[in-house]
């Protein structure tokens, strides 16, 4: 009998973590959903999950905070036996021109996005079963370099550097390392306070002409941890509709 595989996906109570912890779940594998502050829609997630009978458990731990990823992994192999996929989607974004970006907006995307992401690789470098798979978040900002995505960008810059580190650092354990880019996604944090008329527009510069949906990047992270992703490693994939 195959062993089940277990998914640890960072900031997964809502948005595009949930979609990828639903569609890792379906997929067959135990899913821990690792929330901030998000308590109630993590364990409402959670809930939802095994009344499906899929095997899944809400996890609190700020990524940014080296000891509460320790405790994450711990968590994850107390109650399943081993982790096996990382999805470091947890992350967040202050649009400002570099010249107006404060210190403390600054410092809490390098908090979250860079160091929570070097946190937790750091820890499934050594403690991943073999054959695991991991999955960074990048952005496709990265690529499209506008104005007032300046530190933002940097720091998926810098995601994106690290994945190609890692993959080669995990020589010899069956381990890949890629990153997931999405491009504009349609949630409620992405469309909260824009105005019609801009959501129209950021909808027409793909050539597919939509956003993206969570379901989307979620078939992306899918393939990168099931059966069919194990010969890409050191990638960046942008999931973004052609956008760049």
């Amino acid at each position: 009998m195959n062993q089940q595989k277990v998914a640890i996906v960072t900031g997964s109570s809502r948005g595009i973590g949930a979609a990828v912890a639903q569609r890792l779940a379906a997929d067959g594998f135990a899913v821990i959903i690792n929330y901030s502050g998000s308590a109630a829609a993590a364990e409402t997630l959670a809930q939802q999950l095994l009344q499906q009978g899929r095997q899944a458990m809400a996890v609190q731990a700020d990524v940014s905070d080296p000891a509460a990823v320790r405790a994450l992994f711990d968590a994850a192999e107390r109650t399943f036996g081993g982790v096996d996929v990382l999805v470091n989607n947890a992350g967040i974004m202050v649009n400002a021109s570099i010249g107006e970006t404060d210190d403390a907006s600054f410092d809490r995307q390098v908090a979250i996005n860079l160091k929570g992401s070097f946190n937790t690789l750091r820890e499934a470098a050594k403690r991943l079963r073999n054959g695991g798979r991991i999955i960074n978040f990048s952005s496709s900002v990265v690529g499209m370099l506008q104005p007032t995505y300046g530190v933002y960008a940097a720091t998926k810059a810098a995601v994106e550097a690290m994945t190609s580190v890692l993959a080669k650092e995990l020589r010899g354990k069956n381990i890949t390392v890629n990153a997931v880019a999405p491009g504009p996604t349609a949630t409620d944090l992405f469309l909260n306070g824009k105005p019609q008329e801009l959501v129209e527009r950021l909808s027409k510069l793909a050539p597919l002409e939509r956003l993206g949906q969570p379901q989307d990047i979620a078939a992306a992270v899918a393939f990168l941890a099931g059966a069919d992703g194990g010969w890409i490693n050191g990638q960046i994939l942008r999931a973004n509709g052609g956008i760049i």
